[in-house]
């Protein structure tokens, strides 16, 4: 049953180029997209210069923090990664968090996680590349462990960590009553679920502040 929840089912595919499988996990990304594009226009609604409301108080509070948090790790001169950050941040606590409403958490599949490595690993080496130059950049490669540990580092962190608390609920459900479970799945659903979204992005604003460090 476990190894049945693990695998990445097709739900649908694309009649093109001899067919095009789309994965559980990119259905619910596109959910996850479409909710937060929503919400995020809802938030915005009517915002006010003088006078704001307690939605816009809360909204600014939010953003306000992840701001501060990444600009306090990375400084002024890294600013222009924070939107990124807090961007994936938002999406990984959602993907993780997803699954209290009955959805598969994409970060159950490796892909998914891989793909967000290499996306934070592409933003990484660019950040190095504009500070230091095309030179500092090529002499960076004189250290190939680094730039190979980095994307196997923050894959197999999320990856490992949400299916390790998947098998971990399966099991406890497995053998003991249904009743007791409840509160060790909020624990892995929402603080975990948490936690290795602050972990990914934690990681990947230290990595960047390394490479734009004189």
């Amino acid at each position: 049953m476990i190894t049945e929840e693990l695998n990445c089912e097709t739900v649908f595919t694309i009649p093109v180029f001899g067919g095009i499988p789309v994965g559980e996990s990119t259905v619910v990304t596109w959910i996850i997209m479409a909710a937060l594009t929503i919400i995020s226009i809802l938030l915005v609604r009517n915002l006010k210069v003088e006078n704001p409301g307690k939605k816009q108080l809360a909204l600014e509070a939010g953003i306000g923090f992840l701001q501060d948090f990444f600009t306090d790790i990375l400084g002024e001169r890294g600013k222009r990664y924070v939107p990124y950050l807090i961007t994936v941040a938002i999406y990984i606590g959602v993907a993780n968090l997803i699954g209290l409403l009955g959805f598969k958490p994409p970060t159950k599949d490796l892909n998914v996680t891989a793909g967000l490595a290499i996306m934070s690993i592409c933003l990484i080496e660019y950040s190095g590349f504009r500070q230091k130059g095309l030179k500092g950049f090529v002499h960076s490669f004189a250290e190939p462990m680094a730039i190979a540990i980095r994307p196997v580092s923050l894959c197999m962190r999320l990856f490992g960590n949400v299916i390790g608390a998947f098998v971990v609920m399966e099991l406890i459900k497995m053998i003991i009553p249904v009743a007791i479970p409840v509160p060790l799945s909020l624990y892995f659903d929402i603080f975990d679920g948490l936690i290795q979204a602050y972990v990914f992005v934690f990681l990947t604003s230290l990595f960047i502040k390394e490479q734009i460090e004189e």
